[in-house]
């Protein structure tokens, strides 16, 4: 049977709300569909498994771990944590994680960074009003998989850390994947640099912890190498 409709034809997407089911959809004209709301940044778009380069044991485990939670989605309980310096290929891999989710079984995903997010936020901002905040979070609580990079990356005022905290908290409770990177190392695996618990707090770092599957990347920054 369908895991999204039990081959009723229908799915629910929202309480009280339903829609065709994606296994009666046209399946390449819901791909493309789906690959442009996903808000794949276009540096990003040709992102894939295919083109990773793989320099190290850590890459190679990153990427069996991607491509395992897509073998076996929907049926996973966590999402990825994805740390590791600059330029180890984080983002690319979270990238073609959701395109394959998209292109394989038709789960719509949305990525955003976790900065710009805050901008739009920041830019739409009507003090008169929640709803410009709403309007632009609404999407990120419901994204059935959604990638949130750079993760920590902006500096922890009080309003990043609660706007942190009310997507994360929001995701957990609807049992919804999420996929994030930082170049933050975990505390338990770094002790000189500035940590991600330093970046978002010990609270939230054990809530990441609880919803994610932590996958440590190391390596040199290969932008740098192909200079």
């Amino acid at each position: 049977a369908c895991p999204y409709c039990q081959d009723t034809g229908w799915e629910y997407v929202a309480e009280r709300t339903v829609q065709r089911c994606r296994c009666r959809q046209d399946p390449q004209r819901r791909i493309e569909r789906l690959l442009q709301e996903a808000r794949i940044p276009p540096r990003y778009a040709q992102c894939g498994f295919e083109n990773y380069e793989i320099r190290n044991s850590t890459q190679q485990a990153a990427v069996y771990i991607c491509q395992r939670l897509i073998e076996d989605y929907p049926n996973v309980d966590r999402g990825l944590l994805i740390i590791g310096p600059c330029g180890v290929g984080k983002t690319h891999l979270a990238v073609a994680t959701i395109k394959e989710l998209i292109q394989k079984k038709l789960v719509p995903c949305l990525f955003y960074d976790f900065r710009d997010l805050l901008k739009e936020i920041q830019d739409s901002y009507d003090p008169l009003s929640q709803e410009s905040e709403l309007r632009i979070l609404a999407p990120v609580y419901e994204a059935e998989v959604l990638v949130l990079d750079e993760l920590g990356a902006a500096k922890p005022t009080e309003w990043v850390q609660d706007t942190m905290t009310q997507i994360i908290n929001t995701r957990y409770n609807q049992k919804r994947i999420t996929i994030f990177t930082s170049n933050f190392l975990d505390a338990s695996t770094s002790s000189t640099k500035e940590t991600l618990t330093d970046r978002v707090g010990e609270r939230l770092r054990s809530r990441l912890h609880e919803m994610c599957r932590l996958v440590v990347i190391e390596g040199e920054d290969y932008r740098l190498l192909r200079r």
